[in-house]
């Protein structure tokens, strides 16, 4: 992966990032997402924010060898503290991250986000972490990918300024997602579940105890939330 080729999940990060955006690129590592939206004249001008000196300056070397001075900066900042006020920042990516990770960024720099109307968010596991924060945030979620790549499954989530009520499985499973399900969802979903099942068959074997009775119940609640879901994609299959 370099600036000109970038990896299927960084493509379906930059597919969400509108034309001419104000970028804040964050965990940006080697800077890849900026500098290829920067070369490709998609952004006006990006942020690559890392919190680590490695990645800082990895993104300030992609910077310098691609002649990107003046139109993306590196900045050595926790989380959305790179953003300052005069950015004027209009759209924030987020990749790479587990959910819980990215959704406490998002917390600890509410502040620098006033500027901003967009969030392309990436996370690697625990997506509802992010959806959750966005209820109680006032961000509306506008669209959802799902896709695969190198065996791992990754969902890319779009947040914009607004309000919805979403139910327990929109919160878990998406509401784009679990309408469309496309077939790296099911895929992902099966798998879980097949693994679910497998731990809930090990608990079962066990010696009964209050403890076993608790867990035995949230995997039964958790797998009966993943087969109704699949259930519903393949009841609209066939309609």
């Amino acid at each position: 992966m370099n600036v000109n080729k970038l990896s299927k999940r960084l493509q379906a990060v930059a597919s969400h990032i509108g034309q001419d955006a104000v970028l804040a690129d964050i965990g940006s590592d080697h800077a890849y997402l900026p500098a290829h939206l920067a070369i490709t004249s998609r952004i006006r001008r990006g942020i690559a924010g890392e919190v680590a000196k490695g990645p800082y300056d990895s993104a300030v070397e992609t910077i310098r060898e691609s002649g990107l001075e003046g139109k993306v900066e590196a900045r050595l900042a926790d989380g959305l503290h790179a953003i300052r006020k005069e950015d004027g920042v209009d759209t924030v990516s987020i990749a790479g991250m587990g959910g819980p990770l990215i959704a406490s960024i998002l917390e600890n720099g509410k502040s620098q986000l006033k500027s901003v109307r967009r969030l392309v968010l990436q996370p690697n596991i625990h997506a509802g972490a992010i959806r959750s924060w966005a209820v109680a945030n006032g961000w509306l979620i506008t669209d959802e990918d799902i896709l695969e790549e190198d065996g791992k499954i990754y969902e890319v989530l779009v947040l914009e300024r607004g309000t919805a009520i979403y139910d327990d499985l929109q919160l878990r499973f998406g509401p784009f997602l679990s309408k469309a399900q496309p077939p790296a969802f099911r895929k992902k979903w099966e798998h879980e579940a097949a693994s679910l099942q497998k731990i809930l068959q090990q608990i079962q074997e066990a010696a009964p105890s209050a403890e076993r009775h608790v867990k035995e119940a949230e995997l039964m609640r958790s797998l009966d939330q993943i087969m109704e879901v699949l259930g519903n994609g393949a009841e609209n299959d066939r309609q």
